[in-house]
């Protein structure tokens, strides 16, 4: 595809300028939410309401089924439907005892069965056990420093009936009004911390703010923070690494720290084969297995002749002798994490250093538009911006992803050799032609960024070595719309020819939107209605 032709999907990719990264938020229902302080009571008390009304049930209860449940809806309607309301309330420990009133009285010449003393006041549970008030405070006050406050069970021998939160709040308040506040706090955050579909935003400091995914749980989202992060393991956005994968590369980079620095201080790469050898004798005309003489002090090839002053076909100065290397020879696995992580990081790089052009661009951009200009409309920047920013993290990734799908640590039984090279041919074709195309865009926005640049100047911009605005523009189109998909075609090959092939193991990736990782909205305190009576 040439660069300067003009690609259809032009109008899918282009959005409106009103934000400079409006072309990356979904047009469609947003299928996460964030939940901030203020919304958290009205997200629990919302999901309260639907068991509430659907199986008619006090707020205690319902709250109870939710807990046990992880505050999964659809999961108490479908026990409730599957094994009807008995089986359902037994196994999360409610039991309602009829014509029996819970609650606190004054006792009638009642001895407890725990302390065995005359109780002046005593509280009998739905469940019908009946103990005294001092020793009903002592136990919930125990499980609340426990960390069990959420679900706080009977004192009774062999009772797993849950507790009337109730009375919990009420008889540890007249104690300690303090506890009483955390215990209220635990139920509250209850809707995080034991919710599969909330997690609280991993940013640092913390904003506050929870993420509430509606459909898919293996998705990258961003908080209305900014933060962006996989809301599988709650690390960064990391696509197409499944979440082991991502978790065994960080340690390992970790790990692997100071043997990476050993092999680049102490290897050359082949200039033909690129593997990384060691050399074990004082001669500095080194020849790798697979044939190729070069020089080990600058790593250029040469023929295979030498002298002590000159090695055929090269010169490089008077030879020095190394010192004698005291490290033993690094294993095979090494020199192949350096191969991968060293594109790793050189991708990383070259985001970091896009990310400071791409604030550079905002400011030109933002500058020309206050201001009379030939170019009015920069919607199509800011989207190949995006798209660049993008691409260059999944290719980033790719190879952390590669490590491991091509290598022995976790497929070792699921492959065998001839089909993990048939495969990993597959999957580094589909990464060259996005590595090629994503070098190709960067290349042209920085050339437009030089544009934008002497349009502020006010110099011209047609001379005959100039660079033409509208060229440069139809080419940074064209190359948005062709790296997105190839984008596509690489996760594609990674869902149905890598990791759904796989038979012994099961690996799940966030899938790869066009538009970028999705920003939550956030949850309007409109949506909450009053929880019956």
């Amino acid at each position: 595809m040439e660069e300067d032709s003009v690609d259809n999907e032009e109008d899918d990719h282009v959005g409106d300028d009103d934000d400079n990264d409006v072309q990356w938020t979904s047009t469609a229902a947003p299928s996460t939410r964030v939940i901030t302080r203020e919304s958290l009571l009205v997200a629990q008390r919302e999901d309260l309401r639907r068991v509430m009304e659907l199986i008619d049930l006090t707020e205690q209860h319902a709250r109870t089924l939710l807990i046990y449940h992880r505050w999964d809806v659809e999961k108490v309607f479908a026990v409730f439907v599957d094994r009807g309301k008995d089986k359902l309330f037994e196994e999360a420990g409610i039991t309602v005892k009829i014509n029996q009133a819970p609650g606190t009285a004054p006792a009638a010449a009642m001895t407890c069965e725990v302390c065995m003393e005359e109780a002046q006041k005593a509280t009998t549970m739905d469940c019908g056990h009946n103990f005294c008030d001092d020793c009903w405070t002592e136990h919930f006050i125990v499980k609340i420093n426990e960390g069990q406050s959420r679900r706080i069970t009977c004192m009774a021998y062999k009772c797993t009936a849950i507790c009337d939160e109730a009375i919990v709040r009420n008889l540890v308040s007249e104690r300690d009004a303090n506890l009483a506040e955390h215990f209220e706090r635990f139920l509250l955050e209850s809707y995080i911390e034991d919710n599969g579909r909330v997690k609280w935003c991993p940013s640092v400091p913390h904003c506050g703010n929870a993420i509430r995914v509606e459909d898919e749980k293996f998705c990258e989202v961003e908080c209305i923070c900014g933060e962006q992060f996989c809301f599988g393991c709650s690390s960064e956005a990391h696509s197409p690494c499944s979440c082991l994968m991502w978790e065994l590369w960080v340690k390992k980079c970790r790990d692997e720290s100071e043997n990476v620095s050993w092999i680049t201080k102490n290897t050359v790469s082949c200039p033909k084969c690129h593997k990384n050898i060691q050399k074990n004798e004082g001669c500095n005309l080194v020849v790798c297995k697979c044939g190729q003489p070069f020089c080990w002090l600058c790593g250029g090839a040469t023929g295979t002749n030498h002298t002590w002053k000159s090695i055929e076909g090269h010169s490089c100065g008077r030879f020095k002798e190394d010192p004698k290397v005291q490290a033993e020879r690094a294993k095979r696995d090494m020199y192949r994490f350096v191969h991968y992580h060293n594109r790793y990081k050189a991708h990383t790089a070259s985001f970091e250093l896009e990310s400071k052009l791409k604030v550079t661009i905002q400011s030109q951009i933002s500058t020309l538009e206050n201001r009379e200009s030939d170019i009015k409309d920069f919607s199509w920047l800011t989207s190949g911006l995006g798209r660049l920013l993008r691409s260059r993290q999944v290719l980033s990734y790719s190879y952390a992803f590669a490590f491991y799908m091509f290598g022995e640590d976790l497929f070792g039984d699921e492959m065998t050799p001839a089909e993990r090279e048939i495969k990993k041919n597959l999957f580094e074709d589909q990464q060259q032609q996005l590595e090629i195309n994503v070098e190709r865009l960067s290349k042209v926005i920085e050339r437009l960024s030089k544009v934008l640049e002497r349009l502020l100047l006010e110099e011209r911009y047609d001379e005959p070595d100039g660079d033409d605005p509208q060229q440069l523009r139809m080419q940074l189109i064209t190359l948005t719309v062709t790296t997105d998909t190839l984008s596509k075609s690489m996760y594609e090959v990674i869902e149905n020819d890598l990791l759904g092939k796989l038979q012994f193991s099961t690996h799940r990736i966030a899938a790869y939107k066009s538009k970028g990782v999705e920003k939550a909205s956030q949850l309007l305190l409109l949506m909450g209605r009053p929880i019956p009576a």
